[in-house]
């Protein structure tokens, strides 16, 4: 992950996090939000609504995918000598269009662990989306020795993108959506996975 790209996501954590509100709770239960964080369920529109007016249910938000992702550390960790069990491991990741996203033109999303980026280029015949294995990634050699077909899923289980990523650890397609990303991850949940297909 970049330098500017960190940057730019302790922004939007301390944006959307440090916010008061007053009489604020957590306003959705645990189960929904690991749902959204495996890109199982996606939120309806009224659960959208309740986690971006809620500071208290977002920072319950950030501190489950940051728990996760501590887990996924561990055992990336655990056994640091076998490459291919780390790799194995891997089952997919997900991530959120930030509540603070406006539907302004949308030029890229990572998943929360921070492996993965979804780059989104408004060409002249079209917009085309990007996926991108970030190189730190501890599977990243085993994908790309191994050639694995992945597929990225919108919220609502559409297919985004499917193929096998290239030498650079990308895989490029043509927007499959006839609305632009922004609205088109507006209205699909806000969120979305990367995943092998076996």
């Amino acid at each position: 992950m970049s330098i500017i790209h960190r940057i730019d996501r302790k922004v939007q954590e301390a944006l959307l996090t440090g916010r008061r509100v007053e009489g604020d709770r957590v306003m959705l239960s645990d189960a929904v939000l690991l749902a959204a964080l495996d890109g199982t369920r996606h939120l309806s529109g009224g659960e959208r609504a309740a986690l971006e007016s809620s500071p208290l249910t977002v920072r319950r938000f950030r501190a489950m995918a940051m728990a996760r992702r501590r887990q996924a550390d561990t055992a990336d960790t655990a056994d640091t000598a076998d490459t291919a069990d780390t790799a194995d491991s891997w089952m997919g990741s997900g991530g959120m269009l930030r509540a603070a996203t406006s539907d302004a033109a949308l030029a890229a999303l990572a998943t929360d662990d921070g492996y993965w980026a979804l780059h989104f280029i408004d060409a002249p015949d079209g917009w085309r989306v990007v996926l991108a294995l970030d190189g730190a990634a501890p599977f990243a050699a085993r994908l790309l020795r191994d050639k694995l077909m992945l597929r990225v899923l919108d919220g609502g289980g559409a297919i985004i993108l499917q193929g096998r990523l290239d030498a650079d650890g990308e895989c490029e397609s043509a927007w499959p959506f006839a609305s632009a990303p922004a609205p088109h991850f507006h209205q699909s949940g806000a969120v979305f996975s990367v995943e092998p297909v076996h």
